[in-house]
């Protein structure tokens, strides 16, 4: 498997993940980056799994898991947006909150470019940060996302309005 580190592994979605997925999705802490309002029900989330297999090029999106060393699931690396004329598309990844802290985000990261530099042969990824999610930042940072501008009060929060960094990624 080239999509694989010492303590971190990458996989397509499978049926088994709808609990996974269901927790990952709903987390509340989250909505706000995802523009998410309301809850996402496991009937919609199975058929967002029978459709996971589709071809990249075909809905322009590809989600993957990421694993540890027991196989468990600990988030997902999303890619969207994907625009195959222009050779790009946007990363998002979710790491689920009892596995924070444990290299998965950089390894995955890691992965996933190797993956689009490769594999899909992009030119370039780009990324949306909150500018207070600071280990986000460092996270793009240290993988050469350079950070290109500033949406002013772009994202609603329960605690008032939030500034978005934007980030890009040349291959």
């Amino acid at each position: 498997m080239f999509l694989k580190k010492e303590n971190t592994y990458l996989r397509a979605l499978e049926p088994t993940d709808l609990e996974f997925l269901y927790t990952l999705e709903n987390d509340v802490s989250v909505w706000h980056v995802g523009n998410t309002l309301t809850p996402y029900s496991k009937f919609v989330l199975e058929q967002y799994l029978e459709n996971a297999a589709l071809d990249i090029y075909t809905i322009k999106q590809l989600r993957l898991v990421i694993c540890n060393t027991h196989s468990e699931a600990v988030g997902a690396v999303d890619l969207y947006d994907f625009d195959p004329m222009h050779r790009r598309a946007g990363v998002g990844i979710a790491i689920a909150p009892g596995h924070r802290k444990n290299g998965h985000a950089s390894d995955a990261l890691q992965l996933l470019l190797n993956y689009c530099q490769h594999t899909l042969q992009l030119h370039q990824l780009f990324c949306s940060v909150t500018a207070s999610n600071l280990k986000s930042i460092n996270l793009f940072t240290k993988a050469g996302f350079q950070s290109i501008g500033i949406r002013k009060d772009w994202l609603r929060t329960p605690d008032g309005w939030e500034d978005v960094v934007e980030f890009q990624k040349m291959f």
